[in-house]
């Protein structure tokens, strides 16, 4: 019997040191970003312009984060001819699944909104998934873009000690439910990097469009260029 041969050590070495530059970009990403939303003084409402022919455009942030950690791309999206609602009720999004549905379903109620597009990141893309089981809500999305979105939870989210992280681990019962309710997914495009820290095994999601693109992290791939020209073409077509 043949032997195969034996990779070489070196390369093991320089995979882990490639994923230990991706964690390192990735938090200066998000710590930069997160000091910038601290600061921003942006009113949702300029994002709210009817005048450009692009359809709605709904941002959901991800856990621990504001709308305004998402305010480049709402800017981008704008001046694309989106108009971009943001749900300020989300606040940084800890609160339960449920309740942060309801959230979002008002306001898309309230605003009249139909044909809409939303892009979210990390726990925004499940609540966005929620969103396609109540028959309202549903009516009015076209599509989901959803951004490193842990769709089978993280092995991590069990390891770390805040109980809005911890609901995220894998079978959570929320996430368990939400794998069996049996709503069609195929609105929703799921997109991730080659190698996300926070979710290590991945954001495929069964029923829908998945896209793995060649950038690493779970924060910094809402700046890379191949998923912002993504987005671009998912909310424009």
């Amino acid at each position: 019997m043949a032997e195969h041969p034996r990779p070489h050590p070196l390369r093991g070495v320089l995979r882990l040191g490639r994923r230990i530059g991706v964690v390192l970009a990735d938090y200066e990403y998000v710590l930069r970003h997160q000091l910038r939303a601290a600061f921003d003084r942006g009113a949702p409402e300029a994002l709210v312009d009817e005048g450009g022919e692009g359809g709605p455009v709904v941002l959901l942030p991800g856990i621990y984060e504001t709308w305004r950690f998402l305010h480049p791309l709402a800017r981008r999206l704008h001046a694309a001819g989106h108009p971009v609602h943001v749900v300020a009720g989300l606040g940084d999004n800890r609160m339960p699944l449920g309740e942060a549905v309801d959230r979002v379903e008002r306001h898309l109620r309230e605003n009249h909104l139909s044909g809409v597009t939303i892009v979210a990141h990390s726990k925004g893309g499940l609540v966005a998934r929620l969103l396609l089981a109540r028959p309202d809500a549903s009516a009015r999305i076209r599509r989901v873009v959803a951004i490193a979105t842990p769709f089978s939870g993280s092995v991590l989210a069990a390891w770390v000690p805040f109980p809005a992280v911890r609901a995220l681990r894998r079978g959570h019962p929320d996430l368990v439910r939400l794998a069996a309710d049996g709503v069609d997914v195929g609105r929703i495009v799921s997109v991730w990097g080659w190698y996300d820290p926070h979710i290590p095994g991945g954001c495929a999601l069964p029923g829908a469009v998945n896209v793995e693109v060649p950038v690493g992290g779970h924060f910094r791939i809402l700046g890379s260029p191949t998923v912002l020209a993504l987005v671009d073409d998912l909310t424009r077509g």
